[in-house]
């Protein structure tokens, strides 16, 4: 028996498109590098009608992969058509329609390096995902893998990872998803797709990262040290990827850029005006020939290897001389030299239920940004936690100054959300309806860190930071990450990871965006090379608003895309600032850690970007 009844919402033109549900089964989890073994294409029209199918195997050219999970032997897939003979029979029913998957983006990626393969246009303009659509929603239920959604919306499920089956299984979740959004007034988070067929996407190989720390600039005359970053511009006599291989082996950070964090400059026209040769010179940069820095190359000093196993969390980067005063927000964190003395927090020794908002997830309506920031303080304060939208999950409103004229209070009046004034805070409150009858609302529920809060990891494994707000102002946020050495530097301009490089060389760490109000970082800390001791997450606005125009941002870590959130935190410190660091995982001796930060600048993001060692074109 469904939980949720599927409603007809081809009447609401905020829910009712044509739709192309889709699900892959691949030989790996990078698309850049695996292939597509199977894929199944469903089509509705608005009123929930089926319109289309089409599924079939693939023979990719290449090993499957792990057969133990999709069960596609090469033997099965022999015979199958290749991806670019049946590229335009998939294009025709993408066309037109939003591509509706469970991990949108990871469908999404892989139909666009397919098709990029093909040398054929992906004809998706628009995206959705039913995780993230799910997370708006808040259903209860422990996790948000098919498998407990379906089981949640009374679905049935017969063969998963089966494509046809996940695919018929995602459209029944996908009908009572729809049916609650509309009862929650939850907008659907689409995500507008660019094209994808300009050589960014072609496969490529990764760069291999460096073994060596920065030893610094070396003095006029003074041999090489491994490690040095070095940059390389103009015409060469050997051919630019001879001279990187060289001096790749002999244990140097070639860069793309040049940075104040540069040694060298390798060119044999110092007068070439280039943006490289200006920026050395305004920085001082040593710079040499090709024959010089051959005869360099042959004797090349031992570095110091990057410690694999050891670290420290540090404060923010300094920031250039130039870079506007930062505004005026208490880091939270401590310093660090106190940090490793800190205990970590933990679960408060009272019993979870006999907290007084234990089991309370509180949605604050009104009042002036810094009021609603000193409520979501009292109510992490009290042991519930602060919501940012209207979900399922919401249990209680509590209403300020201008509250009664949010658009979310014709969905709170209907559903029968108990509405509190500011002062109710200073009560203690019953249960509140209905709780502990959900799994994701007991003991086992996700930890609610304060600002500066920080846990230990239980595994070094895959971990998903995400980061959602509310649409009330008109501007674009970017989530960004960035993969820091001992001395929190970046080792290669590609470990700032950002809309334009979602990811890191290796893979290890990945920028998602799940919707117009939500992005993610998704982590691999056991891939991460031995120079990363931190990856430090931040946001900006693109735009002169600010994050008091905002409001709260949360953020969530899980130990997967579809798991269930072990700690979350609502920043809303945060005021005329444009910038802010959000949350970091770093190394502690042998152990990772999370700490929800909360750190914000009045300005941009170039100047954080450029204090971590990157050169902004």
């Amino acid at each position: 028996m469904p939980l949720v009844t599927p409603a007809d919402v081809s009447h609401l033109p905020d829910y009712a498109y044509d739709w192309a549900l889709v699900d892959v089964e691949t030989s790996g989890l990078v698309a850049r590098r695996d292939r597509v073994l199977s894929i199944a294409v469903l089509t509705f029209a608005p009123d929930g009608t089926q319109t289309g199918e089409y599924t079939t195997l693939l023979d990719p050219g290449c090993d499957p992969g792990p057969v133990h999970v999709h069960g596609l032997t090469a033997e099965r897939l022999r015979g199958a058509p290749a991806f670019e003979q049946v590229a335009d029979r998939i294009g025709a029913l993408l066309d037109g329609r939003v591509m509706v998957a469970h991990n949108a983006q990871f469908d999404y990626d892989f139909l666009a390096h397919e098709f990029a393969r093909a040398r054929l246009h992906l004809p998706v303009a628009r995206r959705l995902c039913t995780l993230a659509l799910n997370r708006r929603v808040e259903p209860p239920v422990a996790g948000l893998s098919l498998a407990s959604l379906a089981a949640y919306y009374g679905v049935p499920q017969t063969r998963a990872h089966d494509a046809l089956d996940d695919t018929r299984v995602l459209a029944g979740i996908f009908r009572s998803s729809l049916a609650e959004a509309a009862r929650l007034g939850v907008p659907l988070p689409l995500v507008a797709c660019p094209p994808r067929q300009d050589a960014r996407f072609a496969p490529k190989p990764p760069k291999t990262p460096c073994a060596y720390r920065n030893p610094g600039r070396p003095a006029p005359g003074e041999p090489l040290v491994q490690g040095v970053k070095i940059a390389i511009t103009g015409e060469t006599a050997a051919s630019r990827a001879e001279l990187v291989a060289r001096a790749v082996a002999a244990g140097l950070n070639v860069m793309s850029s040049v940075s104040r964090h540069t040694g060298v400059l390798v060119t044999n026209d110092t007068a070439s005006g280039s943006a490289k040769a200006r920026r050395a010179a305004a920085e001082g940069i040593t710079v040499v020939d090709e024959p010089t820095f051959l005869k360099l190359l042959a004797d090349v000093r031992p570095g110091t290897p990057h410690e694999a196993a050891a670290g420290r969390p540090a404060a923010v980067p300094a920031l250039p001389a130039a870079a506007e005063p930062v505004a005026a927000v208490a880091v939270v964190a401590p310093p660090a030299a106190a940090v490793a003395e800190a205990p970590v927090r933990r679960r408060p020794a009272v019993p979870y239920a006999a907290r007084p908002f234990g089991r309370r997830r509180v949605l604050v309506l009104g009042g002036t940004h810094e009021e609603a920031s000193v409520v979501r303080a009292k109510v992490v304060e009290l042991g519930g936690a602060a919501a940012i939208n209207l979900s399922a999950g919401v249990t209680d409103v509590v209403l300020l100054a201008g509250g009664e004229r949010d658009r979310r209070m014709a969905r709170v009046t209907a559903l029968g959300l108990p509405v509190h004034p500011d002062g109710w805070l200073g009560a203690s409150p019953a249960e509140p309806a209905g709780a502990g009858t959900a799994e994701a609302e007991t003991e086992d529920g996700a930890e609610v860190l304060p600002r500066g809060g920080v846990i230990d990891l239980p595994v070094a494994g895959q971990w998903h930071v995400a980061a959602s707000w509310a649409q009330q102002a008109s501007c674009e946020i970017d989530v960004v990450a960035f993969v820091l050495d001992e001395d929190e530097q970046v080792s290669c301009d590609e470990d700032f990871v950002f809309y334009g490089a979602p990811e890191s060389p290796d893979g290890s760490v990945r920028l998602r965006c799940d919707g117009p109000t939500e992005q993610r970082v998704a982590i691999d800390l056991a891939a991460l090379p031995p120079a990363a001791h931190r990856i430090a997450i931040a946001a900006a606005i693109d735009g002169s608003e600010t994050f008091g125009d905002v409001g709260a941002v949360q953020i969530t870590l899980a130990p997967g895309v579809d798991a269930p959130a072990v700690a979350q935190a609502a920043l809303d410190a945060a005021t005329s600032e444009r910038t802010l660091l959000l949350a970091e995982i770093y190394r502690r001796g042998a152990r990772w850690r999370f700490r929800a930060v909360g750190q914000g600048y009045d300005h941009g993001l170039e100047p954080l970007v450029r204090g971590y060692g990157v050169e902004v074109e």
